[in-house]
């Protein structure tokens, strides 16, 4: 081989050897999966792609995250089964849907807990007792989960396929399509429906099969799935505030030096301010939208009808669900 040839060798060598090296450059330390159930306009996947970007770019390119949205990693329920294994990284949802797992976040689906979103973030602050009671109750029932924030995505109100609602005797005797929440059916039990539970994933089908008639949901929920399409009558109760929580597994979560840990709680927190004023820009242009585009008929129930019928009933339920001492710390926050 001749001189030219040698060094013409080494320099692709060289040059092999060099762009190998510079493809690792960035790589990413921290690979994570985030998943959310819902489809895109949606405070969650809002929230979702802020956190992305933000830590990412806080990071350094040292930890990625791949968003997973609309329940394409399963349903809420088998999702905090993965996030124990560690499978499953990051999530954003409704806390509705952790009432299995963590039975005090039913306390969130009483209905007029809070008077605005003002409110609820200041019960819910970081390092708040509200937020300690969950850190440690995530810990009591050992779930292999963390929870970096809670927050709030947009007000929940009632939707049907049979008419309109303007009081407590049009909803008499509905099926009414609730999550896996005791407190969520026991109270719309309380107000003259016949509760059904269905998983969020299978509720179109459900509603346009008549196996539920009715159901409550955020905006943004009832927009991004479609629903206007099966329930086309939209009764604005605004009955809740749908809170969120931002969990990560902890065996992610020890994987991560503190200043990554930092970044972490400090995006999920920003991530949970942004969800309020992404619910609030949402439900304004929604509810139009849904009128003007969608033919959904929209109507303004007499809220004071459904608070006068829940009273008797509200005390009971969270001495019977065990839910009075996370009441009083929300109270005492007021």
């Amino acid at each position: 081989m001749s001189r030219r040839s040698i060094l013409n060798t080494l320099a692709i060598g060289a040059g092999l050897i060099a762009a190998a090296a510079m493809s690792g450059v960035g790589a990413a330390e921290y690979n994570m999966r985030l998943h959310t159930l819902v489809k895109s306009p949606h405070p969650y996947n809002d929230m979702a792609e802020f956190m992305k970007k933000d830590v990412e770019a806080k990071s350094g390119g040292r930890i990625a995250i791949k968003i997973f949205p609309a329940a394409s990693l399963g349903n809420d329920s088998a999702v905090i089964g993965e996030m124990g294994l560690g499978t499953i990284d990051l999530m954003i949802s409704s806390t509705n849907n952790a009432a299995k797992q963590v039975p005090d976040y039913q306390v969130f689906s009483m209905p007029y807990l809070f008077k605005d979103y003002d409110a609820l973030m200041k019960a819910v602050a970081p390092g708040s007792p509200v937020v300690k009671h969950f850190e440690k109750a995530y810990a009591d029932r050992k779930l292999g989960m963390k929870l970096l924030a809670l927050g709030g995505s947009g007000t929940r109100s009632m939707s049907n396929a049979k008419r309109p609602v303007t009081g407590l005797k049009d909803i008499k005797g509905m099926k009414m399509r609730t999550p896996p929440s005791p407190m969520i059916s026991k109270t719309w039990q309380a107000l003259g429906t016949l509760p059904v539970t269905i998983a969020w994933a299978e509720l179109y089908a459900g509603i346009q099969t008549g196996v539920a008639e009715a159901l409550e949901s955020s905006i943004p929920g009832y927009m991004g799935s479609k629903l206007y399409e099966v329930a086309p009558y939209l009764a604005l109760t605004e009955h809740t505030i749908q809170v969120n929580h931002v969990s990560i597994s902890e065996r992610t979560w020890n994987k991560l030096p503190p200043d990554l840990r930092k970044l972490m709680q400090d995006s999920a927190v920003a991530a949970s301010a942004l969800g309020i004023a992404k619910a609030q820009e949402y439900e304004a242009s929604f509810v139009k939208k849904l009128q003007q585009s969608h033919g959904v008929k929209v109507s303004h129930p007499d809220k004071n009808q459904f608070v006068n019928a829940l009273k008797p009933t509200q005390a009971q339920l969270a001495k019977d669900l065990k839910l009075t001492e996370i009441v009083g710390l929300i109270q005492a926050a007021r």
